[in-house]
């Protein structure tokens, strides 16, 4: 009934007050197939190559289409890549799916996979989240941590893809090992074996 009551709420108070919605989701398998194959495909690879090297370019201080920001900081590390040509919905919503797919090939698992949807006066704002996990691993000594736990999302405004962001968490905790450097998980997850 919460839902209901969200409504109910919406309806009857302050139209500055947003609706929010959040709902756990799964792939069908027929969009797994698919996402295997576009990413196998010259399209797939293609675009992850351009996203690669706008990567590369931006770390040289050069404006790229479409725009890429890097962060930076002793606990988070990501990327974020801006909704621009050649990107369409389509391939914008693959690459978010294919960037969970490869970080899973790492050794991930993922923990969850939802969509938060909100509703403002001035619009709707759509965030889907992937939350991946390393795989446990029970040793005598520490935990291996591999890059650390990543968070992708990718955020619409009124239906239209605006960014996808990666963002990469460090544990700093002595029950685990030392996180892998933020340049491999890149080189990682765009230059898979």
């Amino acid at each position: 009934m919460k839902f209901v009551d969200d409504i109910l709420k919406k309806l009857f108070s302050d139209k500055n007050t947003a609706l929010t919605h959040k709902e756990n989701f799964v792939q069908e398998e027929e969009e797994v197939a698919a996402l295997f194959q576009w990413m196998a495909s010259p399209e797939g690879k293609e675009i992850f190559e351009l996203i690669y090297s706008n990567y590369l370019l931006q770390k040289k201080g050069e404006e790229t289409v479409p725009e890429l920001q890097v962060f930076r900081s002793p606990y988070a590390n990501g990327i974020a890549i801006s909704y621009d040509l050649p990107l369409n919905s389509k391939t914008f919503s693959r690459l978010f799916f294919a960037f969970g797919q490869r970080i899973v090939d790492l050794g991930y698992e993922r923990v969850s996979l939802d969509r938060t949807i909100q509703e403002k006066a001035s619009g709707v704002n759509t965030t889907e989240k992937q939350y991946l996990k390393p795989k446990a691993t029970f040793t005598a000594e520490r935990t291996d941590q591999l890059f650390g736990n990543v968070a992708i999302e990718k955020v619409s405004v009124n239906h239209k893809p605006q960014m996808i962001k990666i963002l990469v968490t460090v544990y700093s905790d002595r029950l685990y090992t030392k996180a892998r450097s933020f340049e491999s998980f890149i080189e990682a997850i765009f230059n898979p074996q």
